[in-house]
C-alpha cells in the first residue's frame, strides 16, 4: 500500500480507542505519526507509580491523573495539528451506546479484561463498526480483525480464563482473592524479603511527605534501633491503612467501584499485639528453615480452615517475626517458593488482610497455596509491536481491504523461522449466539436456565406457551429494529435477568428502549 493511496483514508477516519494503558499509549502514538486527524480515547484508570516503567507517556508528575487525558496531552505536544479527544469514563456507561459507537470508522481495543471486551464487541456488532481487538501477555500478543458478517466475532470462539492480571489492577483496584495472593506474593513478599536493587511494581509512598524514590524505600527499611514488633505493625499500618486511604483520595477511582476499608493494627486488636505473640520455642526443634511455621507458634493446626481478620493480622506479624528472628540471614535473597511454609502463610495472611479490606471473601491457606500463580509482567516492546500491527489492520479495515486482513499472533520463540505468525480471519461461527441469527435459542436457554427451576410444575406449561408468545412478538418486533442490535438485547436480557428483574427490563438497556 503506498503511502498516497491510503493517506484520504487515514485522514478522513474517525477513530476510537478504547484502553489507554500499556498498548493505548503505544497505540496512541502510532496513530497520530501515522497521520490519522480524529483520534477519541476512552480510559476509567487513572496513572499509577507502577505504570511508569511502560506506559511512556507517562511521568510522575502525573500519578493520581486520567490516563486518557494525560496521554492526549503529551500526544498533543508533537503533533498539535490533530484532534484528539479523551473520555475519562468507563466504557460501559450509558453514554457510550450505539449511536455512539455509529459516529467512527473504526473501534481499536486494548483493553486488559474479558468483560469490557465482550461490551465493545456487542456494541461494534449492533453499531456496525469494524473491530481491531488485540492483547499481550509478556513476550506473546495478537491483534484480530472483526467485521459484521466476514469474519468471526471477539465471541464466536470460547475465550479461557485468564492467567495474568494486569498490574493496575493487582496495586490499586483488585474485585478477586487472585489479585490479592499476586499482590501479597510477588510485590508486598518481594519488597520485604527479596532483592533490594530489583524494580518492585508495589506503590509504596511515606505518610510524612511528598513521595520520591528514596522516602519510598525508606518505609520498608528496618531502622537500627526498631524492634521486630515495632516494625510489623508500622508496615501492617503501612500497607493495609495508610496506602488504601491515599488511594481512597482520588475520587475518580472509586466512581463506579466499591470503596475500601482502611485497616489499621490498632484497629484490628484487642491488644497491643506483644501480648499475644506465639511461641517461638515450638520452631526451635528443626533445623531446616523451610519448616519455620507462623501456624505452629500460634497453635493454628488445619490448613483448610479460613481465619478470621484478626487470625491472619496474628500470622502476618508472626511470620515476619520469624522471618526477622530466624532466618534474617535469608532476608534480602528470598524469592517465593511454595513449598516455604513460612512464606505461604505470611503471603496467604497478607493476601486476606487485603481482601477484607476491598470485600472480597476470605480463603483457606489451602486454598491460597493453589492459587499462587505466576504473574507475566507486561513487556513494552511486545506492547509497541502489536500497536503496529492494530494500525495496519486498521488501514486496511478503512480501505476495505478484506482479502488482506490478517489476525496476527506474536510468538516469544520463533516458529517456522517466524515471530510474527498471520493468519487468515475465520469466518462468523454460525452458533455464536452473539453476532449468529440463531441468537433466539441462547435466550431460550438464558431464560429457561435462570426461572425455571423457581415455577411450579403446575405453571411450567403455561410459562412455555407464554415464552414462546414473547419470542414471535420479538421477531416481529425486530422489523422495525436494527437486526444487528440483537447483541445489545442479549447484554440487556443476561444483565437484567441475572438480577432477577422482570421480563420487561430486559428491553431497556441504561434507560434506552430496545425495541419500539
Amino acid at each position: 500500500m503506498a503511502s498516497h493511496q491510503r493517506s484520504p483514508a487515514i485522514k478522513g477516519a474517525k477513530v476510537l480507542m478504547v484502553g489507554a494503558g500499556g498498548i493505548g499509549c503505544e497505540l496512541l502514538k502510532t496513530l497520530a505519526l501515522s497521520g490519522f486527524e480524529d483520534i477519541h480515547i476512552i480510559d476509567m484508570d487513572t496513572i499509577e507509580v507502577s505504570n511508569l516503567n511502560r506506559q511512556f507517556l507517562f511521568r510522575q508528575s502525573h500519578v493520581g491523573q486520567s490516563k486518557a487525558k494525560v496521554a492526549r496531552d503529551a500526544v498533543l505536544r508533537f503533533r498539535p495539528h490533530i484532534s484528539i479527544t479523551s473520555y475519562h469514563a468507563n466504557v460501559k456507561d450509558p453514554d457510550f451506546n450505539v449511536d455512539f459507537f455509529k459516529q467512527f470508522n473504526v473501534v481499536l481495543n486494548g483493553l486488559d479484561n474479558l468483560d469490557a471486551r465482550r461490551h465493545v464487541n456487542r456494541l461494534c456488532l449492533a453499531s456496525d463498526v469494524p473491530l481491531v481487538e488485540s492483547g499481550t501477555t509478556g513476550f506473546l500478543g495478537q491483534v484480530t480483525v472483526h467485521v459484521k458478517g466476514k469474519t468471526e466475532c471477539y465471541e464466536c470462539q470460547p475465550k479461557p480464563t485468564p492467567k495474568t492480571y494486569p498490574v493496575c489492577t493487582i496495586t490499586s483496584t483488585p474485585s478477586k482473592f487472585v489479585h490479592c495472593i499476586v499482590w501479597s506474593k510477588d510485590l508486598l513478599f518481594a519488597k520485604l524479603f527479596g532483592d533490594k536493587n530489583q524494580e518492585n511494581d508495589l506503590n509504596v509512598r511515606s505518610s510524612d511527605a511528598a513521595s520520591s524514590s528514596q522516602q519510598a524505600e525508606d518505609v520498608f527499611e528496618r531502622q537500627n534501633d526498631e524492634g521486630i514488633e515495632e516494625y510489623a505493625r508500622r508496615i501492617y499500618d503501612h500497607v493495609f491503612g495508610y496506602n488504601i486511604e491515599d488511594a481512597l483520595s482520588n475520587e475518580e477511582t472509586w466512581k463506579n467501584r466499591n470503596r475500601p476499608k482502611p485497616l489499621y493494627s490498632r484497629d484490628v486488636f484487642p491488644e497491643e499485639p506483644s501480648q499475644q505473640n506465639g511461641n517461638m520455642d515450638k520452631n526451635c526443634a528443626t533445623d531446616d528453615p523451610l519448616s519455620v511455621s507462623a501456624m505452629a507458634s500460634l497453635g493454628l493446626k488445619n490448613p483448610q480452615d479460613i481465619w478470621s481478620l484478626l487470625e491472619n493480622s496474628r500470622i502476618f506479624l508472626e511470620a515476619l517475626k520469624l522471618f526477622f528472628g530466624k532466618r534474617e540471614k535469608e532476608i534480602g535473597n528470598l524469592s517465593f517458593d511454595k513449598d516455604d511454609q513460612l512464606a505461604v502463610e505470611f503471603v496467604t495472611a497478607a493476601a486476606n488482610i487485603r481482601a477484607a479490606s476491598f470485600g472480597i471473601p476470605l480463603h483457606s491457606l489451602f486454598e491460597a497455596k493453589g492459587i499462587a500463580g505466576n504473574i507475566v509482567h507486561a513487556v513494552a516492546t511486545t506492547n509497541a509491536v502489536i500497536a503496529g500491527l492494530i494500525v495496519i489492520e486498521a488501514i486496511k479495515v478503512l480501505q476495505s481491504d478484506a482479502n488482506n486482513y490478517r489476525m496476527t499472533y506474536c510468538l516469544e520463540h520463533p516458529s517456522r523461522k517466524m515471530l510474527l505468525m498471520p493468519v487468515e480471519p475465520f469466518e462468523p461461527n454460525k452458533s455464536c449466539y452473539v453476532c449468529s441469527e440463531l441468537f433466539f435459542m441462547k435466550l431460550v436457554m438464558i431464560l429457561m436456565k435462570i426461572w425455571q427451576p423457581i415455577m411450579l410444575q403446575t405453571l411450567r406449561r403455561c410459562y412455555l406457551s407464554f415464552l414462546l408468545q414473547l419470542l414471535v412478538g420479538l421477531c416481529s418486533q425486530l422489523k422495525t429494529f436494527n437486526r444487528s442490535s440483537h447483541a445489545i438485547l442479549i447484554l440487556s436480557i443476561e444483565r437484567n435477568l441475572m438480577r432477577r428483574r422482570s421480563l420487561m427490563a430486559c428491553f431497556y438497556l441504561d434507560g434506552r428502549k430496545l425495541l419500539e
